[in-house]
């Protein structure tokens, strides 16, 4: 077993790279429960040691597509392919995968050591092996001294790392995790998320989770396939989905964003791209931002920004022709290591900025009903036609 390293800055991007061959293949593939889809003709590519997220509401597929991976469903059609081989029909025990499932599915009338060792049991492997790797399961998961408990006698974090434990113990090609953390509190997930990464960069193996947790998708993961009705809206990595997000649809699913509809009125192509000029519908009349899309003037579309790239003040911006426009403090929100200030346009409508408490409040500088000022960089926003 690789020596744990703790947490290390990873250079992984094989996706970049033409001569890279995917080691899961999803080729249209659709899967049908009677007259409904719950997956539509879709490929993606996952890539060897990859920390891969499905992201999206519940019912858009991606546990489908998951099930599929595994061997207890079957694609109505496509292939799915595992290292350059066309799986489907092989029966779950057969393929290099193994399951980790949300509810953990762990024996209570078994110790953890037990539990661990189950699968391996089955493949009726030497004892003397059963053993050794029990042993570094439990080591890899920190759970030495709980070896002898019951399921019932441990925390739901450490039933969680016995099923981690189990699932890698029979050294599964691609390891599959279904809302693997979904029965934690916060902070014990967030550290969970943190050993998860550890784990699967020391052992070197390709992690496949299902989430609909967003932080979670976006902490762990090397690319995310964000998924919305059976098909794949965007896959990319966490930073290109929050800061170039490819349609409305995933900018309003990824975190908390302003998104205002407009009209185009013209492009001028700069040194880092073109920069769109939109009317806007709801009080912000006209703004300038990159245009992260394909459109001609005239064409119907919105502007998006997050909350966090906005600027409070109560003083008007110093250039008259800055994106600024001007509210009232409608409401605050204080989440501890930021504030989120609800701002009441001239129209009625509202608009988000977020501003970090870098410093101890005691008497808050902007509060309920003050006139303000939000002004952002061009850069800082995006246009976007679906």
């Amino acid at each position: 077993m690789a020596k744990s390293l703790g947490p290390v800055k990873r250079k992984f991007s094989p996706w970049t790279d033409p001569a890279s061959v995917p080691f899961i293949r999803f080729e249209n593939v659709t899967k049908r429960f009677g007259d409904f889809t719950a997956v539509k003709d879709l490929t993606l590519d996952i890539y060897e040691r990859e920390f891969f997220s499905l992201l999206g509401p519940s019912g858009c597929g991606k546990t489908t597509l998951m099930r599929m991976l595994a061997g207890f469903e079957e694609p109505t059609e496509g292939r799915i392919l595992l290292q350059g081989k066309d799986i489907s029909g092989v029966p779950p025990y057969r393929r290099p995968t193994n399951m980790m499932f949300q509810s953990y599915a762990l024996f209570p009338h078994m110790t953890v050591a037990k539990n661990i060792a189950f699968g391996l049991e089955q493949d009726h492997l030497p004892k003397s092996e059963i053993d050794a790797r029990v042993a570094e399961m439990l080591k890899l998961v920190k759970l030495e001294e709980f070896a002898k408990r019951k399921p019932n006698q441990l925390s739901g974090g450490q039933r969680q790392r016995v099923a981690l434990a189990r699932s890698l113990a029979k050294r599964p090609k691609v390891l599959l995790l279904d809302e693997p953390l979904g029965a934690l509190d916060r902070k014990l997930r967030e550290e969970t998320q943190f050993e998860l990464m550890d784990i699967q960069q020391n052992l070197g193996l390709t992690f496949l989770i299902v989430t609909h947790d967003q932080e979670e998708a976006m902490t762990v993961s090397d690319r995310i396939a964000v998924m919305d009705k059976g098909e794949i809206m965007q896959v990319a990595t966490p930073a290109e989905i929050y800061e170039a997000p490819n349609s409305r649809y995933v900018a309003d699913f990824i975190g908390d964003i302003n998104i205002v509809d407009g009209k185009l009125e013209g492009v001028q192509t700069v040194a880092d791209g073109d920069l769109a000029t939109v009317t806007c519908y709801d009080g912000l009349k006209m703004v300038v931002a990159q245009l992260s899309c394909k459109a001609e003037p005239g064409a119907s579309v919105a502007f998006a920004i997050r909350p966090e790239k906005v600027h409070i003040s109560v003083d008007p911006p110093a250039d008259p022709s800055a994106n600024a426009l001007s509210g009232e403090v409608w409401d605050i929100g204080y989440l501890g290591d930021f504030s989120v200030f609800i701002v009441k346009l001239a129209d009625g409508s509202t608009f988000r900025a977020a501003q970090a408490n870098t410093h101890r409040l005691v008497d808050r500088p902007i509060t309920v009903d003050d006139k303000v000022w939000l002004t952002w960089p061009v850069d800082a926003g995006l246009v976007l036609t679906r």
